[in-house]
């Protein structure tokens, strides 16, 4: 009896420790590691985040950038910090979802860390040079059938999202383009509007302000619905492409072996402070929808992303490591 007792006190021992942890976190700065240069929408949107998400939590959030790498310096510090909450990173599409897929990466974009939320995402457009004859996604691959080695897309880079999308697209309606590479998305958006190229795949934000004045046209757009900033674009799964989907998306992430409890209250005010109408507001300038989701909804996403991506790297064929 006397033994049960004293296994009763010290299970009690460890686990009020916890708890009070637990509803005393956060008792100082988070540091919110970005794995981009500062500027930029992926850098913007962990600023706007972060301040709403800090005076929620009552702790200020300390944005720390990390670029280098496509993100392996960011992934790797997080993923070796201490399991406290203290240290979060912002990890997107090509941490946790391209990167993996394209490359060898010294980090396991599942393993090696915690899942918090989704934060938003925004979806690629199918957009084409304003010269090409064509004003539906049908009639782009009809033209592209009809003229054989003439088509060619261009992308951020290789292994970049707009690269991998083109490639998924390729795959899903059976037509061949010869795919030039750029180092980054502002070069390879000049060259539509050019007519060096033809088409690509560019996110939202960035294709805008040439969709608007007219110089390039947006055929379809990805994600499950049509976007508010372009609505009379149709989604490729409207256009016959049922299930097609590549966003570009943002989420927070900590190293693995976070306390349940800790992800439990990050993942409450985040969700919280996306559910905000002002926070909508402000990501709409980079054409982001908040996503709010559970932690084991974005953990299953991020594992479909990298499943989803892998499988087209397979498909046609793609080797960045050689």
């Amino acid at each position: 009896m006397q033994r049960r007792h004293l296994l009763q006190a010290a299970s009690a021992a460890i686990v009020l420790p916890r708890l009070a942890f637990a509803q005393s976190f956060p008792t100082k700065p988070i540091r919110y590691i970005v794995p981009v240069a500062a500027g930029g929408g992926n850098d913007m949107i962990a600023r706007v985040v972060g301040e709403r998400w800090g005076s929620a939590l009552g702790q200020p959030f300390v944005i720390e950038n990390l670029g280098g790498g496509g993100g392996v310096l960011a992934s790797q510090t997080t993923a070796h910090s201490a399991p406290d909450g203290y240290t979060l990173m912002q990890g997107y599409v090509a941490t946790h979802g391209t990167n993996p897929a394209t490359r060898k990466v010294p980090y396991d974009a599942v393993k090696d860390f915690t899942p918090i939320g989704m934060i938003g995402a925004t979806p690629n457009v199918l957009a084409v040079t304003s010269s090409l004859p064509v004003k539906t996604v049908a009639e782009f691959v009809d033209y592209v059938k009809k003229n054989p080695g003439k088509v060619n897309y261009g992308s951020a880079g290789q292994g970049s999202l707009t690269h991998l999308t083109m490639e998924l697209f390729k795959i899903e309606t059976g037509t061949e383009m010869t795919h030039v590479p750029y180092r980054g998305i502002a070069p390879a958006i000049n060259d539509v509007l050019g007519g060096q190229t033809q088409a690509m795949f560019p996110g939202l934000a960035a294709a805008l302000p040439h969709l608007r004045s007219g110089r390039m046209r947006a055929l379809a757009v990805t994600g499950k619905q049509r976007n508010p900033q372009i609505k009379d674009v149709p989604t490729l799964d409207e256009a016959g492409l049922k299930g097609f989907d590549a966003m570009q998306w943002y989420g927070s992430v900590g190293p693995a072996g976070l306390p349940a409890d800790v992800v439990k209250r990050l993942n409450e005010t985040q969700v919280a402070v996306l559910k905000a109408p002002d926070l909508r507001e402000k990501l709409a300038s980079e054409a982001v929808e908040p996503w709010p989701m559970t932690p084991t909804e974005f953990g299953d996403y991020i594992k479909s992303e990298i499943a989803r991506w892998t499988k087209v790297v397979q498909a046609r064929n793609i080797h960045l490591d050689e």
